[in-house]
């Protein structure tokens, strides 16, 4: 089964692919999308469509995983904003018909460290750590999405 976790940002959309079998869990692509910062946002927006949409086409994964909206009620256009990006990675995953999973971050952080209140520095060295690779290499949003997938993987095995 191939999992894409997907971190959603305006300014950073981080994506992890992985390969989950019965001998574990291998990378198969993981990175940031950037879009520029002076852009407009529906060009903003088209960035991080048209970059998942690639990945979705070169890799067909079975499964997205996308980090479940948070927002504090000080700053409700950041929730604004972010719902027009996870708008369109809702609509690549209906267009590519791959099935839609939605996490929160505690869960994911619970499955992966076991600790929900866990940093996202402690996330990354253990999702560094699962996948055998080196953490300095992950930005946060990489990390967060890496651990969307294997987070995925874990709680989905419990609830079987």
């Amino acid at each position: 089964m191939k999992i894409l976790g997907v971190d959603p940002g305006v300014i950073s959309t981080g994506y992890g692919l992985i390969q989950h079998d019965a001998y574990g869990n291998k990378l198969l692509e993981v990175g940031t999308i950037n879009p520029k910062a002076d852009d407009y946002i529906y060009r903003r927006i088209f960035k991080v469509y048209k970059n998942l949409n690639d990945i979705v086409t070169q890799y067909k994964p079975d499964v997205m995983v996308l980090e479940k909206i948070y927002s504090h009620h000080r700053h409700p256009m950041s929730a604004h904003l972010l719902g027009h990006v996870r708008g369109v990675i809702c609509l690549l995953s209906v267009q590519k018909n791959i099935k839609l999973e939605e996490r929160s971050v505690k869960r994911i952080r619970k499955s992966i460290t076991g600790n929900g209140g866990a940093t996202k520095e402690q996330t990354k060295r253990m999702v560094a750590h699962i996948l055998d690779i080196k953490a300095d290499k992950l930005s946060n949003d990489a990390s967060d999405a890496l651990a969307l997938a294997l987070g995925y993987t874990r709680i989905k095995s419990k609830v079987q």
